[in-house]
């Protein structure tokens, strides 16, 4: 629900927006100009025999008073009524008149719609106060129940009806109103959605494009200085390391472009190539193997069926850890992958060449969310003379 002061904001707008500025200046004229006509023909007076002896200017000067109060009918309906009651106070001493009823009847149902929420309860209590007043001041002085019921009908015809009539169209702006501002209040909401989906879009672009890119990119580094120390020694391995050289080019080049694929995907292109996985393995192995790592690795056979973010997210795991083994240059390095039960164990394990510190770094934090994504765990750290990675996966009860 909006507070209390939005709702009148927000029906000011409405307001504004259904009526322009010069309406109530004409409404007050065609009132003026209804009520002179009426005048000049001697038919506004309810009680003729006492309107005869009051001049026409007289009245319409009454009258005009009470129009003038029209002008304020919207912006200050609490000021306008209070000059109408001055006006038709005004009339009636001088003889109730019919353009002064009709001009007291439009500023009450204008208080009871534009005022403030404390001025249209208290247009409507005073409303069933007089009515009720009026009732039981008849029914005592004639004691005429057929006369006392006429008079609440016409107390409730000039008072209760328009006050009541207010009220329930304010209600309904007030409705209206509330419902524009949780509308708007979803919009911002979804908005916000939108933008925490961008960030977590963005941020998983990156660690993909830190998977695909570094793991690549480290590799042909490493192997092309090996190629430029073996290059005049060694010819036929340094081929071997320019072809997983090129190996690693080409198929960053194609992981990037798959990725550029998945983004400018409108639904009507053919799919986009499968993401890796752990079949794809070998190649990966290769790599490593042509950096100088010496590489072990016991894979089942065949490869188990398993979901695709989990195949993907093992996959990736192998290749970032095998990517930090790199720095260790001839070190011996153990890659493992089994099935156990419903979850997919893979264990990265290397030597350490040289003194390291424990960290996260960009690697780490990318291969324990690709486990969290999945449900799993990863854990990284020293283990005896040497680093291990290990991930473990749920499979959600892949077959086999």
């Amino acid at each position: 629900m909006c507070s209390n002061g939005s709702v009148p904001g927000e029906r000011a707008q409405v307001r504004k927006r259904l009526t322009p500025p010069w309406w109530d200046a004409a409404v007050a004229a065609g009132f003026l100009a209804f009520g002179s006509l009426l005048f000049a023909v001697d038919a506004a007076a309810l009680d003729p025999s006492r309107g005869e002896r009051i001049p026409v200017l007289v009245r319409i000067a009454v009258l005009t008073l009470g129009c003038a109060a029209q002008v304020l009918r919207a912006r200050r309906p609490g000021t306008a009524l209070g000059a109408g009651v001055v006006a038709v106070g005004a009339d009636v001493a001088l003889g109730f008149s019919i353009p002064l009823l009709l001009v007291f009847v439009d500023l009450l149902y204008c208080a009871a719609l534009h005022g403030s929420r404390r001025t249209s309860r208290t247009v409507v209590a005073a409303a069933l106060a007089l009515t009720a007043a009026a009732a039981v001041v008849a029914a005592v002085l004639t004691r005429d129940l057929g006369l006392t019921l006429l008079v609440v009908l016409q107390g409730a015809g000039l008072l209760l009806v328009p006050v009541f009539w207010g009220s329930e169209v304010r209600q309904h702006w007030d409705a209206a109103a509330t419902e524009r501002a949780n509308a708007a209040q979803s919009v911002r909401i979804a908005e916000l959605d939108r933008q925490a989906a961008v960030g977590a879009e963005r941020a998983r672009m990156a660690r993909d494009l830190h998977d695909v890119v570094a793991g690549h990119l480290s590799a042909i580094a490493i192997q092309s200085e090996a190629v430029m120390s073996m290059a005049d020694t060694d010819p036929a391995t340094a081929r071997t390391v320019l072809r997983s050289v090129r190996e690693n080019s080409v198929r960053s080049l194609e992981e990037m472009q798959t990725m550029i694929g998945l983004l400018r995907a409108d639904g009507a292109a053919d799919p986009p190539t499968a993401p890796a996985r752990l079949a794809d393995l070998d190649p990966l192995l290769d790599s490593a193997r042509a950096g100088g790592l010496h590489v072990t690795a016991d894979l089942p056979d065949p490869v188990p069926a398993l979901p695709v973010a989990v195949d993907l997210a093992a996959y990736r795991i192998v290749q970032e850890a095998l990517t930090n083994a790199k720095h260790a240059a001839g070190s011996r390095t153990c890659v493992a992958v089994h099935r156990r039960d419903a979850e997919l164990v893979v264990e990265v394990v290397n030597e350490l060449t040289a003194p390291v510190t424990d960290g996260e770094g960009t690697g780490l934090v990318s291969m324990r969310e690709r486990a969290h994504a999945t449900g799993g765990t990863l854990s990284a750290g020293r283990c005896g003379s040497g680093w291990r990675v290990r991930a473990v996966l749920p499979t959600g009860g892949a077959g086999t």
